[in-house]
């Protein structure tokens, strides 16, 4: 919907904002293009939505890189708000978004100082470790936050992917089941939870791995991700040295997976892709040692 600026007073503007606030909507260059061209001079006539209007644009200029009128309406609540958490917030937005990262962790610091029970800034802190490739400053920054906000399904997903980036499984695998206890029917967690397991190797957790990845199919049978890595699992299985009938087993499950798989890529319309998987996995399949089995 375009807007046409030169025919709206800053009621309309103003109506406009509210709207978009109501509606979650971020709308951040039309924001930026109203508060300039029309209500900037007359935010004051807002009254009580005047402070909501002003943060309102500085997300829309931290948005569209107007650090410009972020820093201007972060000054004005400032002078009206003296040493208040949430403008403090701002600057340290502002400041990473401008890369000032060493300024924004010192605000952010001083934010936390304030308030030890504020989630918000202890997360930006790690975001902001993140974004500077401190990984195991950011891995020790979440534990510490975790250890306050232990029901934090996020902050624990997010711990996770930084140590699968170290190469830490075993602790990663940790953190995916601290999110499984949030989400147990959750088929996703528990393909997540078996992949990781699978990468870890062994025996040992390749049974694991299995296990999960069946829940996944059983949570939902569609997961065809899940199904392959069923699969995979069980054609180690039956490749191992695991006794005969276990082996069987195993072997049987696999051709399980393999069947199901068949049947949920021809229901597909990506026809020319499917038909690739289905040959891979007949492929494995056919490599399968069974006449030792």
């Amino acid at each position: 919907m375009s807007l046409n600026y030169e025919e709206m007073c800053w009621k309309d503007v103003r109506d406009y904002f509210r709207k978009w606030r109501e509606d979650n909507e971020r709308r951040s260059d039309d924001v930026i293009q109203l508060w300039e061209a029309v209500l900037e001079d007359k935010v004051i006539k807002t009254g009580n939505e005047k402070n909501l209007i002003l943060e309102q644009v500085i997300v829309a200029a931290l948005d569209t890189a107007r650090f410009d009128i972020a820093g201007k309406c972060i000054k004005e609540l400032s002078s009206e708000f003296p040493g208040s958490l949430r403008v403090m917030k701002f600057k340290a937005m502002r400041l990473e978004a401008m890369e000032r990262y060493n300024d924004a962790l010192e605000v952010l610091d001083a934010i936390i100082a304030k308030d030890e029970t504020n989630a918000a800034p202890r997360k930006r802190k790690v975001a902001i470790l993140k974004a500077k490739g401190r990984r195991i400053e950011a891995i020790k920054e979440l534990n510490e936050y975790l250890k306050k906000f232990m029901s934090d399904q996020e902050a624990w997903h997010e711990l996770c992917n930084l140590y699968l980036a170290e190469g830490d499984y075993a602790k990663a695998a940790f953190c995916m089941e601290e999110v499984l206890l949030h989400n147990p029917h959750s088929h996703l967690i528990h393909q997540r939870l078996a992949e990781i397991r699978y990468t870890m190797g062994g025996m040992d957790n390749i049974e694991i791995a299995r296990t999960y990845f069946s829940q996944a199919i059983k949570l939902n049978p569609k997961n065809l991700r899940a199904l392959y890595g069923f699969y995979l699992c069980c054609t180690m299985i039956a490749n191992s040295r695991a006794v005969g009938t276990k082996r069987k087993e195993a072997q049987k499950m696999a051709q399980w997976a393999l069947n199901q798989t068949s049947v949920l890529t021809a229901k597909r319309s990506t026809i020319e892709n499917n038909e690739e998987l289905i040959d891979a996995l007949e492929g494995a399949f056919a490599n399968l040692d069974v006449k030792s089995i």
